[in-house]
């Protein structure tokens, strides 16, 4: 009879065993990349996002061959974008949250409908935030390019680098590999402009600097955009402004 237990007590063991390791893998399959780094969240919670923007489309179609500057709550948040950017016409798409792998999903009806001569993009800071890593950015990005490339071929698209914060300063190494990433497949490609405005935005001692953040130290106040304003405009005037002029003349 001792025997008899001993074995019952085996094979119980073994069961709890087995089903405690079934049901822990699907959990880390969820969460990490084959890189140790966590895996995109489905761009799907945006949807209501897309949808207004859409509907607004529909209502007022934006013109065609302008600039659609697309990216996150910073981009979203940049409520002067088109005053700071004038005379260039310009087409605000940043929908807050959002990350590389949802710019890439949603271009198809927020970006690529608008035949864009340019796009500015903005993203990789949630990416990091949310465990990304800088590996799987860069290569977002890339397909980012070219799906973009593959139906608009003379689109040139100008990234600005993932910014520091103070509340993601601690993540601050692996954003600045991610934007020597980025940076790299910029210089493979005339067609692809980088956009330092990361070095501006920090102190003496190479700390982020307070004024330019909101009391949550990660959103932006005037100050910041207005050193992203002083980075971004000038590079955009000297290819961009020529399209702006043939524009209002009524030349294509």
């Amino acid at each position: 009879m001792t025997g008899m237990a001993t074995m019952r007590k085996m094979v119980m063991g073994l069961c709890i065993t087995f089903a405690l390791t079934s049901m822990h893998i699907p959990v880390c399959a969820q969460e990490s990349g084959s890189d140790g780094g966590q895996t995109y969240r489905s761009p799907e919670r945006f949807e209501k996002a897309i949808q207004s923007f859409e509907a607004t489309d529909e209502k007022q179609p934006p013109p065609q061959g302008a600039i659609v500057c697309v990216g996150s709550s910073s981009m979203r948040k940049w409520e002067t974008l088109q005053n700071d950017l004038t005379p260039l016409t310009v087409i605000p798409r940043g929908f807050g949250g959002s990350n590389m792998n949802d710019a890439l999903h949603y271009a198809d009806r927020i970006v690529l409908p608008y035949k864009p001569r340019a796009i500015v993009l903005y993203e990789g800071d949630n990416d990091i935030g949310q465990g990304i890593s800088p590996l799987v950015i860069a290569d977002t990005f890339r397909k980012f390019v070219e799906k973009v490339l593959g139906e608009l071929p003379e689109c040139r698209i100008y990234v600005l680098s993932i910014k520091p914060s103070i509340k993601r300063w601690q993540l601050w190494p692996k954003m600045q590999e991610a934007n020597h990433l980025i940076e790299a497949e910029c210089d493979k490609d005339a067609r692809l402009t980088y956009v330092d405005i990361a070095s501006g935005m920090m102190d003496d001692k190479g700390k982020p600097l307070k004024n330019l953040f909101e009391e949550d130290d990660l959103h932006m106040t005037r100050d910041g955009y207005v050193i992203w304003r002083d980075k971004l405009s000038p590079i955009l005037m000297k290819t961009e402004l020529q399209y702006e002029s043939r524009k209002s003349s009524g030349e294509e």
